[in-house]
Order: C-alpha cells, then sequence, then structure tokens
C-alpha cells in the first residue's frame, strides 16, 4: 500500500496529479510512433475504419483521446516500411506512409497540425496542437539515392534512421550481419547530406560500429528515435555507455524506448522464442495483426511473459541521465509498432505514469521538462542552425553508391 501524505491522498496519487500538471506545460516530443505501419497493415490506410479521432483501444495504442490524456505535443511519426522492401518498391512504400500521415493531419486540424521545424513545434503547442514531424525508418528508404534522401525532405521527413533491422549497401545494422565495419564511404556521404539538408541522422537500429561511425562525421547532432541503455539490457538494439558519453559533444539526444524485449532481460528470451512461433506459422516476426496477436496470446497462456513495467522504463533512464546528462536523454516510445508494452505504459495515454514514476525518484521538474520537450525540440533546432551554415557554402551532392 502507498504512504498516505497529511491530505489524505497517496504518494503515488500526488506524483501523478503532478505528472499530469508538467505535462500540460511541457508535453512528450515522442521520437517515434508506428501508427501509420499500423494504418497500413490493418485497414489499408482506410481512416473510416480506423477513426483516430475517437478511441481505437483494442485495436491500436494511438489514437487523439489518448494521445491528448497521455500528455503528448509532439509526435515523430514513422514512415517506416520493413526492410525486406527493396529498391523503388521501398522508396513507393515509403510515400505511401507519407501520404497517411498527410491524411491524418488533414482529417484531424484541430489536434494535429504538420510540423516541421523547432519553431513549428513550439507554435503547435502554443496553439494547443499535436506537432506531427516524421521519421523514416531505414536506409533502404532512399534505395542508395541522395536525391531520393532530399526529396523526402522536401516531404517533410525530419530523420531517417540509417537502417532498420537489416545491414544496407551503406550501413550495418545492429540485428543483422555486418559488412561494412559501420558506414561505408557513401554511407558518410549520406550522414553529410542529411546534415546539409537538415534532416536528423537517426541511430536506433544500426550496428555500434555504425553509432561511431556516424558520430564521427556529423556535423549536427543526432538522435536516437527509439533506444534504451545497453548496460541496464545488454541488447544489441540499445546504446553502448561508450556512444551515450560521446552525446554531451555532439549535442544530440537518445529517446528511451518502451518495448518490454529492448528492456527488460528477462524478455529478451521469451521474445525470441515467441517470434520464432510467428515464423513457424508463416507470420513474419514483427506482424501486429489481430491473427498474429492471437497467436502470441496462445503462446502467452503456455509460457506467460515476463512484464516491464514504468519503472523498467525509469531504470533506463536513471542510466541514461547518468553517463550522457539530463541535456541529451529524451522518449521514444515506439507504440503501434511493438506487439507487447509495459505494464502502465500500456499505449500512448501512459506517459504521465512514467513521469510519475521519475518523480517519486525525486526528478526536478525542470529536469523532466527538457526530457519531455525541450532536448528534442534543441536538437531540431541546432541541426537547423547547422544545415542553414552548410547550405550556404556547398550544394547538393550528387554522389552515387559504387557498386562492388
Amino acid at each position: 500500500m502507498n504512504p498516505v501524505d497529511a491530505a489524505g491522498g497517496t504518494d503515488a496519487a500526488r506524483h501523478l496529479d503532478a505528472a499530469r500538471e508538467l505535462l500540460a506545460e511541457h508535453p512528450v516530443v515522442d521520437g517515434h510512433n508506428d501508427l501509420p505501419w499500423a494504418l497500413r497493415e490493418t485497414v489499408r490506410y482506410d481512416l473510416d475504419r480506423r477513426d483516430i479521432g475517437h478511441d481505437q483501444k483494442g485495436h491500436l495504442h494511438t489514437d487523439i483521446p489518448r494521445l491528448r490524456a497521455g500528455g503528448v505535443g509532439a509526435q515523430f511519426w514513422s514512415v517506416y516500411v520493413r526492410s525486406d522492401y527493396a529498391g523503388d518498391d521501398a522508396v513507393s512504400a515509403t510515400l505511401e506512409q507519407i501520404d497517411v500521415v498527410a491524411q491524418l493531419i488533414d482529417r484531424y486540424p484541430r489536434d494535429l497540425v504538420r510540423a516541421l521545424t523547432a519553431d513549428d513545434m513550439e507554435a503547435a503547442r502554443a496553439e494547443g496542437r499535436i506537432a506531427s514531424l516524421m521519421g523514416a525508418e531505414g536506409g533502404h528508404s532512399i534505395n542508395n539515392s541522395l536525391a531520393t534522401l532530399r526529396a523526402l525532405h522536401q516531404l517533410g521527413v525530419r530523420y531517417m534512421t540509417l537502417t532498420h533491422n537489416d545491414t544496407i549497401d551503406w550501413a550495418d545494422s545492429a540485428t543483422d550481419e555486418p559488412r561494412h565495419g559501420g558506414l561505408s564511404e557513401f554511407g558518410r556521404e549520406v550522414v553529410r547530406e542529411m546534415n546539409r539538408i537538415g534532416m536528423l541522422v537517426d541511430l536506433s537500429h544500426v550496428a555500434a560500429t555504425t553509432m561511431r561511425d556516424a558520430l564521427a562525421v556529423t556535423a549536427a547532432p543526432v538522435v536516437f528515435s527509439h533506444s534504451s541503455a545497453r548496460a541496464v539490457c545488454d541488447h544489441v538494439r540499445n546504446i553502448p555507455d561508450d556512444v551515450l558519453a560521446l552525446l554531451p559533444a555532439n549535442g544530440g539526444v537518445a529517446m528511451a524506448t518502451f518495448v518490454p524485449k529492448f528492456i527488460l532481460p528477462a524478455a529478451v528470451e521469451w521474445t525470441l522464442a515467441a517470434d520464432e512461433n510467428l515464423r513457424a506459422h508463416g507470420y513474419h516476426h514483427l506482424d501486429t495483426t489481430p491473427g498474429a496477436m492471437a497467436l502470441h496470446r496462445a503462446f502467452e497462456e503456455a509460457r506467460p511473459r515476463p512484464v516491464a513495467t514504468a519503472a523498467t522504463v525509469a531504470d533506463h533512464l536513471d542510466h541514461m541521465r547518468e553517463v550522457a546528462g539530463v541535456d541529451h536523454i529524451g522518449i521514444g516510445g515506439d507504440y503501434d509498432g511493438t506487439a507487447f508494452t509495459p505494464a502502465g505504459l500500456d499505449d500512448v495515454a501512459g506517459y504521465p505514469n512514467l513521469v510519475a514514476e521519475l518523480l517519486a525518484r525525486r526528478w526536478s521538474k525542470a529536469d523532466l521538462a527538457k526530457l519531455t520537450w525541450s532536448n528534442a525540440v534543441r536538437t531540431l533546432r541546432d541541426a537547423e542552425a547547422v544545415a542553414r551554415e552548410q547550405s550556404a557554402s556547398r550544394g547538393p551532392s550528387n554522389a552515387v553508391l559504387l557498386q562492388a
């Protein structure tokens, strides 16, 4: 039972009230939400069938009422496509993902507003709307073309994750066999061109060697849109301490993810077995459609799933703050991109529970305001400044990938 304070309420209730009050002023910038892919996979972008203006609990982690309840003020919508999409198919699918984000913004103008800059994010906050930005998840989305990279930026994409789960022609992934020892020379040119146009370099999903190469090349701050601390949970999708320690000099931000298999050591082995069960039944291991989830539930009944909590995420944030500093951490939940979520962070309404947990750990309101809002806004603003400087001194790169 929670201790009771003098006013008769529990400490937990007081912390939750304080969390909601803080988020009203300093809302969450979430680095990664896969709603566009979930809409593609479940209803082929039929927004009448998944009207996120109303509660979609049981179908999605995300809808506008729960975004409001969660204190979300800005969202990077992932325009992800699976890394087994290749070539022009990957580009076309990415464009379809960008299109559905535009449809959502047009459909819900009282709640969502297109944001391209840090100033746009601040203006949305002042208006009480949710700033909607986009991030492309995986360099396969540009099909080895810097012109395509620039086109995505012109369409509003403000970060690109250099890889997804597979190593690509110019960058090694954390979850595949390495081929380049990090970044190839063309990969370094991709980073330089992203700096020049003002697209954030996202280092989630990439191998640690790729992280280090990108940090050595970039002139602008980087992001980890949805990665946690490898020292707390030893998973290759997480960030090693030596890389976290480079963020103060770089100015970037590491946004802790909520995905249980990346944050709870006991969940790693369970998830590998659950994923193999999906494959054995003909599903992709990242599938979250109703059929795949039914298989997961049956698997879970036979083999209970280790459950992460808001405290699990807070453990990562405590460590990330210690190593990188409070100015270089943020939040990237990965909602609608994962089959399972932590207890208390079940969907996008859950952010106050995480903030309440951190308040209970004596995080100051000033530090929490950096975590939820200002660090991410500053990172984008600083990347914009680098782009202005670099674009004034050099033009677009026309480098091409030289195939071996």
